[in-house]
């Protein structure tokens, strides 16, 4: 009995082990295969990736990459300069041209009546109707010039040297209407170079407060400071060009407005003298 349940576990330990080495040469076989596979997708996955880098080339040689725009460099730089004296020196270009398209707007508006067309009608209407007409003609007219005419007619009972006095007065009230909000443009093309140099010293001492806070001179702490506090200047000068571009048209502009206001009311005074 003891020696058939001895042959029993021994035949049993057998076969378990049989059953082991064939499980394990199983899972030796499958893991080969998987091995294999593997390495066929990685050698497939090498000749794609082979096969892509000898398409990239082509894609960016047909393809090349397009530069940054205008807008772009000058919404980098303008990061880069900093939000602070950045944004006060943009807020100077935004009020000077707001000022400087009132201006402009202005000045066309007023400039536009014909001097010519407006004293031969004030003489026809002299001529048929009085000075009352002439007024009239005056209110219907838009222009510093008609303001003027008006004026002029007003007094034209108490004599000529009267008008005379009436046109030089209400001129001069006409130019500083012409010449409104042209100081406020001077002081923008003033401030902007000026907060630009402000951000520059401060850009400055921000540099050297990193290099001693460092203890070391680094090329890139000086480098990267200087750029900022030039960045400033740079944006500076550029909004005072811009500004002293619009100034400078807004003042010829003025000029010429003038001139043709001082023609017409010496050809006026002349009119009302041969009415006389």
């Amino acid at each position: 009995m003891n020696s058939r349940f001895l042959f029993f576990i021994i035949t049993s330990l057998l076969l378990c082990q049989i059953s082991y080495a064939q499980d394990m040469a199983t899972d030796t076989t499958i893991a080969e295969n998987n091995d294999t596979i593997l390495q066929e997708n990685n050698d497939t996955s090498t000749e794609n990736n082979d096969g892509d880098i000898d398409i990239v080339p082509n894609i960016n040689e047909d393809n090349p990459e397009s530069s940054p725009s205008f807008h772009q460099i000058l919404k980098t730089k303008f990061i880069e300069g900093g939000a602070g004296f950045m944004g006060i020196v943009l807020l100077t270009l935004i009020l000077g041209l707001a000022l400087c398209i009132e201006r402009i707007l202005y000045l066309h508006a007023a400039g536009s009546t014909n001097n010519e067309e407006l004293l031969t009608s004030i003489e026809d209407a002299l001529k048929k109707g009085g000075v009352e007409k002439a007024k009239d003609i005056c209110k219907k007219t838009r222009g510093p010039v008609a303001s003027i005419f008006y004026q002029g007619l007003e007094r034209s009972n108490n004599g000529i040297d009267a008008v005379e006095k009436s046109i030089i007065a209400y001129g001069s009230v006409q130019m500083g209407l012409l010449e409104r909000g042209t100081t406020w443009i001077s002081l923008f093309i003033a401030l902007a170079p000026m907060l630009g140099f402000m951000g520059t010293v401060i850009g400055m001492i921000g540099a050297f407060d990193a290099i001693e806070a460092a203890g070391d001179i680094s090329p890139s702490l000086v480098a990267g400071g200087i750029k900022v506090a030039l960045l400033t200047t740079v944006f500076g000068l550029i909004v005072a060009i811009i500004l002293q571009v619009f100034y400078n048209y807004i003042v010829s502009k003025i000029d010429d407005i003038v001139n043709k206001m001082e023609d017409a009311s010496i050809a006026l005074i002349d009119i009302l003298a041969n009415n006389k």
